[in-house]
């Protein structure tokens, strides 16, 4: 079963471990591709309608609910029991923050395959084939219930345990061994960034050459704070046909004056908007620069005619005076 883009879910991610193999570094906030690694995270749960981040508040690239398990420091569990308190969604995707190859794509393979089974959760596995039960999809229900179980409830009857309870100090496993679940196999979004070697490793593949442009614009656009898909393949060949065929400096001018009228005509209401205006203006665009080229190449030909241009040898006609009757040429006889 596939489930609908728009289907709710919410997202727990946890954010507030204390990262000792990176000498106490703060983790979430390590940039790989010039992004944050709790931005990143966050850009590939952008779906839900909620997303809570347990962790101490900080500046992320798009707006979160913050939670805090108590104690603070008291464990991935903990920290799930106090991040689930602030969701309703059916569906929840929990998350580490530490995740710099997770895509949408992937959250959305995980819903779906929750949604095809009659499991209480779907969790990646990594490339030993290992489960990963901080990059999965779970039903919020399955979770409070058996947190309900481990933990201490609380006099109120929603689910989760009092201020963490005894949960504090639980590993995650004592949760995720009571679960029904299936897996989703994807080695690359699998990689977490656990020690210096893990970052150096990712900073690394992100600027491999098949990677670089995608992971660029990606981080454009978060720092930007826009979210907008467009034909990258299009805008690439306007900036080419410009540099060729007007001057090298008219490639970077002639995106940024698209993007320009793009957002002009979005602001207007015309051209529907966002991605719709960014292809008419790159259209518009690319016929200027064909037919530019076209010219720059009829006169780089000698003697090529253009249009409204007497050919060699011709004679020139002579204005006829008013009312006068007009010129005949010569009989060639």
């Amino acid at each position: 079963m596939t489930t609908k883009e728009g289907d709710p879910y919410d997202a727990v991610v946890l954010a507030g471990g204390g990262a000792a193999r990176l000498g106490g570094a703060d983790k979430p906030g390590v940039r790989v591709g010039g992004r944050a690694l709790i931005d990143r995270v966050l850009a590939a749960c952008s779906g839900a309608g909620t997303t809570v981040v347990v962790a101490a508040p900080r500046p992320t690239a798009r707006p979160v609910v913050w939670a805090r398990e108590e104690p603070a420091g008291g464990g991935p569990l903990a920290a799930l029991d106090a991040g689930l308190a602030r969701t309703s969604a059916e569906r929840v995707v929990v998350l580490s923050a530490d995740l710099p190859f997770l895509g949408e794509p992937t959250v959305r393979r995980l819903l779906d395959a929750l949604a095809g089974s009659g499991a209480d959760g779907a969790v990646l596995t990594d490339p030993d084939g290992r489960d990963q039960p901080l990059v999965a999809a779970y039903r919020r229900d399955a979770l409070l219930r058996e947190i309900a179980v481990l933990g201490e409830r609380d006099g109120h009857g929603h689910g989760h345990s009092h201020k963490g309870g005894g949960l504090a100090g639980l590993p995650l496993r004592r949760l995720t061994g009571r679960l029904a679940l299936t897996r989703v196999a994807d080695p690359l979004a699998a990689f977490d960034c656990d020690t210096w070697d893990d970052i150096a490793s990712a900073r690394a593949r992100i600027r491999e050459h098949g990677n670089v442009l995608d992971e660029w614009i990606s981080a454009v656009k978060d720092e930007l704070g826009i979210e907008l898909d467009v034909d990258t393949g299009a805008l690439l060949d306007l900036a080419r046909d410009a540099a060729h065929g007007v001057a090298r400096p008219a490639a970077p001018l002639t995106t940024f004056l698209v993007g320009y009228a793009a957002a002009q005509a979005a602001a207007r209401g015309g051209a529907g908007g966002g991605a719709e205006a960014v292809a008419e203006a790159t259209r518009k665009a690319a016929a200027l620069a064909a037919r530019w080229a076209d010219e720059d190449q009829q006169d780089a030909k000698p003697g090529t005619p253009q249009p409204g241009t007497p050919q060699p040898g011709a004679a020139t006609p002579t204005p006829a005076k008013p009312g006068s009757a007009p010129q005949t040429p010569p009989s060639a006889g």
